[in-house]
């Protein structure tokens, strides 16, 4: 994996490379001010030039040097200035990875117009968390549990000792081997440590094993989140199966909010029906034909050239269907092979899977997104519009262990809003199939009569006792807007027995709004110590986008 990033250069390297040559120049330009040295000026003309070059290397040099003391590797470095709130990037490596990562993270952040501060975890203390508003920490783990040698000051120094983060959110990437024991020990003690001292998550830690290529696509999927755009470029492109299409219907017709689709499709491989829930869809979208057909008159090009890209040759429009299109003031006049060379793939697309092997396909709930025009967004325009039923999807499951069920003897509290049923409905089918009957949800969304999604299905669990609980907040059925952390918090008690009898919380849905507000009530009810508990014990998990 790290030996495909395309990292940054060693700015640090080019700098002090820099200086060395501007002190070699400095030093024979002063060289000219000394007398004993005129037998290699051979006119008062060249003298005057050689000190004017000294002058002009002095003043370079010291702004060089300034500038590569404000940026040299130990200390923040800057990347934008576009944003007044930068995210404060940390990492703390062993061999290095982490630390590209980082870089990587930074760089990704930045090309998407977010101000960004990259430093290591040893340059870290507690007032520079506490006046961070955003950070993103990239840690790696060595041995049975042990942090990198760099962050030992930093466990020594903060961790362990009080502070005050509660303006702080935050994220935590961590790297790890699971054939040892303490599994991202050194992720897990920071992320406790954080919670603890009053840090909010911006979403839950990602685990990574042995650089899971699917693990860093999830955290690029969050980051995107985080920059506000979804077209961040894969760092290692999921390597997609063929699935086919069979369903599409709209859940929510007249709904005031973005159009829901209940979408089915089958491998064409039936051994790829395997998957638990909690499980991740990635879906490699496509652009509509028309789209790519209407770019290519635009250039006077033909889409059935065949070109070659990847050791296989394709025409040129099944290419550009799945590739970044150039922009209309990009360069013209290439051949249909130089198009092709500079094509940039498509990015993944994440959605909850919300059935189970035994349903005989794999079914997503997807809402249309709409881009400031009005136009679909890339991912869900083409499941929801471009996509036919019948066509191929680029599709890869990627496990989702942190999302995976409790076991059945364990009661469970499934919270959720909008899509974020999907998720919620994969665990209700599998707990209804474990034979757990102790099951409890939480949905929300507008009005019950447009966006009840699956809600005859779920009335049904609920009629004949597969779910034992059912609490259902439209916020927009009446004139005061509730929504579920009021429900939670109108069953206050209830909470309290189905957490001492052992329950677990798994949320999904909206990471703002819904999450930390549900976040909130669960330790408004529980105390802060009895939601840390939770978290502790596995027992509070979070699906959050």
């Amino acid at each position: 994996m790290s030996a495909s990033l395309a990292l940054p250069g060693n700015r640090v390297a080019l700098g002090n490379a820099l200086i060395l040559l501007l002190l070699a120049a400095t030093a024979l330009a002063l060289l000219s001010w000394n007398a004993n040295a005129d037998w290699w000026i051979a006119t008062p003309r060249a003298k005057r030039w050689f000190i004017a070059a000294a002058a002009l290397v002095a003043y370079f040099f010291f702004c060089g040097w300034v500038g590569q003391r404000a940026n040299r590797q130990d200390a923040i470095v800057s990347y934008a200035e576009t944003d007044q709130s930068p995210v404060l990037v940390v990492y703390a490596s062993q061999t290095g990875f982490a630390q590209a990562l980082a870089e990587r993270t930074a760089d990704s952040l930045r090309q998407a117009g977010v101000s960004v501060n990259l430093c290591s975890i040893d340059r870290v203390d507690t007032q520079t968390l506490s006046s961070a508003q955003r950070a993103l920490f990239i840690v790696s783990t060595t041995g049975e549990g042990d942090p990198p040698d760099h962050a030992l000051a930093f466990l020594r120094n903060v961790i362990g000792r009080p502070a005050s983060l509660t303006s702080l959110n935050y994220a935590v990437l961590a790297l790890g081997d699971r054939e040892y024991n303490k599994f991202c020990g050194f992720g897990h003690q920071l992320d406790d440590w954080l919670r603890q001292h009053g840090a909010h998550p911006l979403f839950d830690m990602v685990e990574v094993d042995n650089a899971d290529e699917s693990a860093l696509r999830h955290w690029q999927h969050h980051l995107s989140q985080l920059g506000d755009t979804s077209e961040f470029p894969d760092w290692t492109p999921p390597r997609y199966e063929a699935w086919t299409l069979t369903e599409r219907r709209q859940l929510n017709p007249g709904s005031a909010g973005g159009g829901a689709f209940h979408l089915a499709m089958r491998p064409v491989d039936d051994s790829a029906l395997s998957w638990r829930a909690g499980d991740i869809a990635e879906i490699g979208p496509c652009h509509a034909p028309h789209t790519v057909e209407h770019w290519l008159q635009a250039r006077g090009l033909e889409g059935e050239i065949e070109v070659e890209r990847d050791g296989r040759r394709e025409p040129l429009a099944e290419l550009l269907t799945r590739s970044h299109l150039p922009v209309a003031g990009a360069r013209t006049g290439y051949d249909a092979q130089a198009i092709a060379d500079n094509l940039q793939p498509l990015p993944h697309r994440e959605y909850s899977i919300a059935s189970l092997p035994q349903d005989g396909a794999l079914h997503l709930l997807v809402r249309r997104q709409l881009r400031p025009d009005g136009s679909p967004g890339l991912g869900s325009g083409w499941l929801c519009d471009g996509a036919p039923i019948g066509g191929t999807i680029a599709l890869r499951i990627r496990s989702n262990a942190n999302f995976h069920p409790p076991e059945p003897s364990r009661p469970l509290i499934l919270i959720g809003n909008g899509t974020g049923i999907a998720g919620l409905r994969a665990h209700l089918k599998a707990r209804i199939v474990a034979g757990a009957g102790r099951n409890w949800l939480l949905f929300g969304e507008r009005h019950v009569d447009r966006d009840f999604f699956y809600g005859e299905e779920i009335r049904q669990w609920h009629a004949c006792g597969s779910l034992t609980r059912l609490d259902l907040a439209f916020s927009r059925d009446s004139s005061e807007r509730i929504y579920v952390q009021e429900k939670l918090r109108q069953a206050a008690d209830e909470l309290r027995k189905w957490t001492t009898d052992g329950a677990a919380i798994y949320v999904c849905g909206g990471l703002t709004g819904m999450a930390p507000g549900v976040d909130a009530a669960l330790r408004e009810i529980l105390g802060d110590e009895g939601v840390e508990q939770l978290l502790l014990e596995g027992r509070y998990r979070r699906d959050v986008y």
